[in-house]
């Protein structure tokens, strides 16, 4: 299919997309273009219709794809066409007239306050270089909320450790800061010490960084997290993302109003923040349960 790469470039360059979403749509497309060829369908963008779309739709269902995955697939479709329409290469959009499945709502997993403790105070990190800065990693993932990408992108002069915040650069290039807490910020200046032992050569100015003094990586972080979520819960997903999920949950919980929680985590729109109140609510509907007499 022609124009992929100029899109992956206007994609990068213009809508300053992260890396890692460009790498997806990248493979999103890849994925169409080799359906469209296991089936000699034709792959110039100006002869593809809605038939082709539907046809990948079903085709993506029967193989058990969630809907939520398909929803991101034709997503990034979308914004394909779009982009041949603005650049005038096609006429006609043939995702207009495509009804897509109805979106299961999934609720965000996330890790119990009590299983968080437990990892944070009784486990044995130890006092290595390794041990402080994968403590501090995990803590800084659930304290804060911020995601992988932003982690692994913080820079030395991001940590303010006398304000006691972090300086975060999310989507779209957008920047917000998150406080700290007090004994954290101690944590963070105890790294910061071994941190420092790296020359600067190699290890830059990244924050983090791996035993050799090289910033990190997504499979590096994914890895991290998952060994040690893995001490403390059984639940499938042990991901990054779910110590995000984690932090946005405990904090309504705790009675934190939504808004400040979508400040945290850097969403554009409440509605995404949203999706949380549904974990208090379950959790709500669990305590009337046990604890009034008539339920």
């Amino acid at each position: 299919m022609g124009h992929k790469e100029s899109f992956l470039q206007y994609l990068q360059t213009e809508k300053r997309y992260s890396p890692h979403t460009v790498r997806s749509y990248n493979n999103d497309l890849d994925q169409f273009i080799l359906f469209l060829s296991e089936n000699n369908m034709p792959a110039d963008p100006a002869e593809i219709t809605s038939h082709q779309i539907r046809a990948w739709i079903v085709s993506l269902m029967d193989k058990g794809i969630t809907s939520v995955t398909v929803h991101r697939k034709i997503s990034c479709l979308r914004v394909f066409f779009r982009y041949l329409r603005k650049e005038a290469i096609i006429k006609n959009d043939p995702l207009d007239k495509i009804v897509l499945p109805k979106r299961k709502k999934t609720l965000p997993v996330f890790v119990g306050e009590e299983a968080l403790d437990k990892l944070l105070d009784n486990s044995d990190f130890g006092s290595d270089f390794n041990g402080i800065r994968n403590r501090t990693i995990i803590e800084m993932l659930y304290l804060t909320g911020m995601r992988r990408a932003e982690l692994i992108g913080l820079h030395i002069n991001d940590i303010d450790l006398h304000e006691s915040t972090v300086k975060v650069t999310g989507k779209r290039n957008k920047q917000r800061i998150i406080p700290l807490t007090g004994p954290f910020t101690a944590r963070l200046e105890e790294y910061l010490k071994a941190r420092n032992g790296f020359p600067g050569e190699s290890s830059g100015d990244w924050f983090f960084v791996t035993g050799k003094g090289n910033k990190l990586y997504d499979k590096f972080v994914y890895n991290l997290v998952r060994n040690y979520l893995s001490i403390v819960t059984t639940i499938e997903k042990k991901s990054p993302h779910i110590l995000r999920h984690t932090f946005a949950t405990h904090m309504l919980n705790r009675g934190a109003d939504l808004n400040v929680i979508k400040e945290f985590l850097g969403h554009a729109n409440l509605s995404a923040t949203q999706v949380y109140t549904h974990n208090t609510f379950e959790k709500l509907k669990k305590i009337y349960k046990q604890a009034h007499p008539r339920a």
